[in-house]
Formats: structure tokens, sequence, C-alpha cells
């Protein structure tokens, strides 16, 4: 048992003593073990340094993706919404083009205003009004639409004043009785009679030509604007 121990002891001294008085310029020239121990430490260091290296990248390139992610993620939301405001927009599009094409139906084109003012005439006659005055006044040009006013003066009673209103409204064309005024009649005949006067404006739209025209009107005024 004491051999033993001192075989032992006697390993560790010479293992020892392999280590002492290394010259660290020429490791070359040390022993086997030194030199083991010297080209595990250094793979040990390398192989440290290339696994710090790859976990960096690695996590670099997760951090990447995981951006990537919360954009893509963005962008899919910004698309989603605007596809959803786009549906709600051809909607909405195609009911205003529903309502414009109501409101064209009920104004009438140029051909049709002699036909308009005829009616609006039948209509104060059917009521048994008399007109003092039926004067169509300056066509007013708006940008798609022109507006005719008309001085109105119709005498009669009550009653038939108030259903010609009426009439005029009922009309499968757009007019409209501005700056009404009632008072009783002057024509001392007619007792108990009221005269309506009035400004009835009523719409047409314009011809593609009018339309052509009011633009090139438009782009030489603002042609000479600029000037």
């Amino acid at each position: 048992m004491a051999r033993k121990n001192m075989d032992v002891s006697q390993s560790f001294r010479d293992l020892g003593a392999q280590f002492r008085g290394l010259d660290s310029r020429d490791p070359s020239s040390w022993p086997a073990i030194p030199r083991y121990v010297l080209l595990a430490a250094v793979a040990l260091l390398v192989l440290g340094a290339l696994w710090y290296f790859w976990v960096s990248g690695a996590a670099e390139e997760l951090e990447g993706e995981r951006a990537k992610e919360v954009t893509l993620r963005a962008d899919y939301k910004t698309k989603l919404q605007r596809a959803v405001s786009l549906e709600e927009l051809k909607k909405q599009r195609a009911q205003v083009m529903q309502y414009v094409n109501l409101l064209e139906k009920q104004l009438p084109s140029k051909a049709e205003m002699d036909a308009l003012l005829s009616d609006i005439n039948q209509a104060g006659l059917g009521r048994s009004l008399q007109f003092d005055l039926f004067r169509p006044g300056q066509l007013v040009v708006k940008d798609y639409y022109a507006e005719l006013p008309i001085a109105l003066k119709v005498t009669g009673r009550y009653h038939d004043i108030g259903a010609f209103t009426a009439d005029i409204a009922n009309l499968s064309r757009i007019v409209t009785l501005n700056n009404l005024s009632i008072a009783p009649s002057s024509d001392k005949d007619k007792v108990g009679a009221l005269t309506l006067e009035a400004t009835a404006k009523t719409y047409r739209y314009l011809d593609p030509e009018e339309i052509a025209a009011q633009r090139a009107a438009a782009s030489e005024t603002q042609g000479e604007g600029k000037k």
C-alpha cells in the first residue's frame, strides 16, 4: 500500500516537473503533456469564439426576422383596412351615382325646357288662377347645370294658390318657388282674391357641348390669371 502511494506521488512530481521551467517563447521545446494541454486550451478558446460568433449571428438574424414579422403584420393590417375602406367607398360611390342619375332624370334637357314652362303655366290655369306675370329670366349657367329663374304673379283664391304650389312641387321636374309674397288682390272686382308673387326656379342639365364650352372658358380664365 505504501509502495503504491509512493508511485502516485512520484507520478505527480514528475508531471509537475514537466510544467516547470517552460519557455513561453518556444512551446515546441515543451514536454509532451504541456504541449497537449496548450493545444487543448487553444482548441477550447477557438471553439468558444466560434460558438460566440455563431450565437451572436443567430441572435441578430432572429431579431431581424422578428422585426420583419412586425413590419409584415403592420403592412397586412394597413392593406386589410384599405381593402375594407375600398369596398365601402365603392358602395358609397354606387349610391351617389344612383342619386345623381335620379337627379338627372328630374332635370330636363335644353329641348325639354319649353315643355316644362308649359307645365308650370298649365298648373296655374288648372287651378283657375290668373297669370298677371310669367316672365322667364336670364339663364344662369353653373358647372354642370343651368338655372332658369321665372318671375310669377298669379291671382286667385287662397286654396287654389295653395294647390298650385303643391302642384309645382309634384312636377316630375325640379321646380322651386322662392321669395314668395302673398297679399290681397288690388283688383276691386275680385273680392277675397289673393295675389302670389314668387320667383320659380327650374334647372336643366348642360349638353356635352355646353360643358365643353364651360371648361374651355374656365381654362382660358385660369391662363389669363397666370399671366
